[in-house]
């Protein structure tokens, strides 16, 4: 005769101390009880855990009395749930449900932030798996603490209506000041191996051409365009001309100056730092220029650079340009052209930028992010990152950092 199975939750909680997991799955393993799932959380020093487990109807209770002695001899607290298969088989058809990440990054985080982000999840059909902080612990003194605060949700489901889901976390975003990425949990988000950055206003907290532009003494009318541009308004290489053709006489050592004086955007050592180390391919991918480009690859160790070059003549700008010019079409191309070089499915790259012309590569790369951009960007690109610096990114490829800090 066939033995009944018996399908058993528990839930332990209690001080966290060593040796709790081991012996209590040291009795399950003595009854060669078959542990379907477990898990396990610590929330300052206390310890959340829960195993499901299959065994047979003879032994189940024998299980459970044996589990309550050491639960009391450990001083934790134990619960008994008991799962039929046909609520079984329900959880093991979720397994086939699409499995999604959803991030969120700010100064700090808020209950409201927390109950608004996993409110639309909800109304979207989604189901939290688990909840893990990617940031470091929060010192009580408001003045000492942590610049940033990251949680990541892991949730399951298929969402009703994506774009809707989108444009809430994007109000959410404005009105708490809080970025919240959402992405597909799959193996390509774990294995991202290319990242190419927009330079101007991306890695660099200025456009370039607008200091030039201030040398030359055209600087209000070339930011005028400049940011006309990068709303999207008029025609990038148009503007690029009409642009550079006002710096015609300027004397280049105003381009060293410039270089040496460079306003780094915040995070980008530690981001570059980190992705280094775990063997990112790095690229800038400019509208700007390459004599500023290559300070910057100089500085940090990228691996490409391609911006446009500025004519020059008796040392001296000519208000012209040499080869093609680097728009946001050719920026798509130059980051195919640069993972299909490092053998890197186009999944596995990420893009960063913050205006119009950073578009098209913001939508093909595996993870394009909008970094503190335009409306219209923000709007168009499926992340954006405008809370905090550029080392954010690292939280959106899902790094904590008690292994960042290492």
């Amino acid at each position: 005769m066939e033995e009944k199975v018996e399908i058993i939750q528990i839930n332990i909680s209690g001080e966290d101390k060593p040796g709790v997991t081991s012996a209590l799955t040291r009795i399950l393993a003595g009854y060669d009880a078959f542990i379907l799932d477990i898990g396990q959380a610590n929330i300052h020093q206390t310890l959340s855990m829960g195993i499901l487990f299959k065994t047979t109807q003879e032994k189940a209770g024998n299980i459970m009395k044996d589990l309550l002695f050491k639960a009391y001899e450990l001083d934790i607290t134990i619960r008994f749930t008991p799962i039929s298969e046909e609520e079984y088989e329900q959880w093991v058809c979720m397994q086939g449900k699409n499995r999604y990440i959803i991030t969120l990054l700010g100064r700090k985080l808020t209950a409201k932030q927390i109950e608004e982000v996993t409110t639309i999840a909800t109304h979207q059909g989604l189901n939290i798996d688990s909840i893990i902080r990617l940031t470091g612990r929060i010192p009580l003194d408001e003045n000492a603490r942590a610049p940033k605060s990251c949680v990541e949700l892991s949730v399951r489901g298929n969402p009703k209506d994506r774009k809707e889901m989108q444009r809430c976390f994007m109000d959410l975003s404005i009105e708490h000041g809080v970025d919240v990425s959402f992405q597909l949990d799959d193996m390509f988000r774990r294995c991202r191996r290319l990242i190419c950055f927009d330079m101007d206003s991306t890695l660099i907290e200025t456009e370039v051409i607008d200091e030039l532009a201030e040398r030359a003494g055209v600087g209000e009318q070339v930011r005028a365009i400049t940011e006309s541009a990068m709303r999207g308004e008029i025609d990038f290489n148009e503007s690029f001309k009409r642009r550079i053709g006002m710096l015609k006489g300027l004397d280049v050592s105003v381009m060293e100056e410039i270089a040496n004086n460079l306003p780094i955007t915040e995070g980008l050592d530690r981001l570059i730092t980190v992705l280094k180390r775990v063997g990112f391919k790095t690229a800038i991918l400019s509208g700007g220029f390459t004599y500023f480009g290559n300070y910057l690859k100089h500085k940090y160790g990228f691996d490409y650079v391609y911006a446009n070059e500025l004519e020059i003549e008796d040392g001296k700008l000519t208000g012209n340009h040499v080869g093609e010019i680097i728009d946001g079409k050719r920026k798509a191309e130059l980051l195919r052209l640069i993972a299909q070089v490092e053998n890197v499915d186009i999944s596995q790259t990420v893009a960063v930028g913050d205006g119009a012309n950073d578009l098209p590569m913001l939508s093909i790369a595996g993870l394009g992010i909008a970094f503190h951009a335009k409306p219209k960007v923000v709007e168009n690109a499926r992340q954006s990152l405008s809370t905090i610096g550029l080392d954010g990114i690292l939280y959106f490829l899902g790094f904590k950092d008690s292994y960042i800090n290492e």
